[in-house]
């Protein structure tokens, strides 16, 4: 397998990245980690005529950055940066689980926190996390820089919000709240596969309880929401949370079948992975 001819392009700085995608526009692509990319050029899934690899960029941080609200990622921090981060594992434990269940390690020393976010396959860990804390994307073009709010990333699956002569120049996740629980989980026929079906939660508290929203990834064509209404402790453990969130998930998702599963049994895996990730997430977490 070998892949389509191209133009070869090695910028050293943002500006030059800018330049060349508002020249040649959709012709392009950003290679960074390549994991996924690389793939496609070889399948003949892709084919760009210019190619901006972007891994000789000068002075680009390649750790996970953190201000007052949120943990930032640079183009160049790569999965194995934020597996590593202690900034990573006390303000975004979600991320911090999630990242576990990425594919194998070989493809976590390459892949790119960014470039995840940018391929946008609504089976990816990444997506659901950053549509679970609310997180935002930042594009740059020759225009500026503009803000893109998680519900905006995620157009269809392997599409993004960003337009021709843009690209995702910074991800950034909000810090955890005070009192705010979290919990990730996934099943695969195998360690590393695509999840048939997983799902994020994040537990939040509010007057006498904890509200819960669940991201999941592998039944639709983005990452979906569902959100489950504030409620005492208490009543996530109970036996009844089970057939409420049932009734919830079977309203707000439609999941489809594949060649791996029906759309039914991906609607039984939501469920029981999303009761048992809720009820982590409330345990982990403090009410109000």
């Amino acid at each position: 397998m070998k892949p389509p001819r191209f133009e070869y392009h090695r910028p050293s700085t943002r500006d030059e990245v800018t330049s060349l995608l508002a020249e040649h526009g959709d012709e392009a692509k950003i290679l960074a980690g390549g994991q996924s990319l690389v793939p496609m050029l070889n399948f003949r899934l892709a084919h760009p005529g210019h190619l901006i690899d972007i891994n000789h960029l000068e002075g680009e941080s390649t750790e996970p950055e953190m201000n007052d609200r949120w943990v930032t990622f640079d183009p160049l921090v790569r999965h194995v940066g934020a597996e590593r981060s202690a900034i990573v594992e006390e303000e975004l434990p979600l991320l911090f689980e999630a990242l576990r269940y990425v594919a194998h390690p070989a493809i976590r020393t390459r892949g790119t926190i960014v470039g995840s976010v940018a391929h946008s396959d609504p089976a990816a860990e990444i997506p659901a996390v950053l549509t679970a804390l609310g997180g935002e994307m930042v594009a740059r073009s020759a225009r500026g820089q503009r803000t893109l709010h998680s519900d905006d990333c995620f157009v269809g699956p392997l599409v993004n919000g960003l337009e021709q002569d843009e690209w995702m120049e910074v991800v950034r996740f909000p810090r955890r709240g005070p009192g705010d629980g979290f919990a990730f989980e996934e099943f695969s026929r195998r360690s590393g596969d695509y999840a048939l079906c997983g799902v994020a939660a994040v537990a939040r508290p509010t007057p006498g309880g904890m509200s819960v929203s669940l991201a999941y990834l592998g039944v639709g064509v983005t990452p979906q929401s569902v959100e489950v209404s504030a409620r005492p402790m208490a009543e996530y453990q109970h036996p009844s949370f089970l057939g409420e969130l049932e009734h919830l998930v079977a309203a707000e998702l439609k999941p489809y079948s594949d060649i791996h599963a029906t759309g039914a049994y991906k609607l039984f895996l939501a469920v029981r992975l999303g009761t048992k990730a809720a009820r982590r997430a409330v345990a982990m977490g403090v009410p109000g």
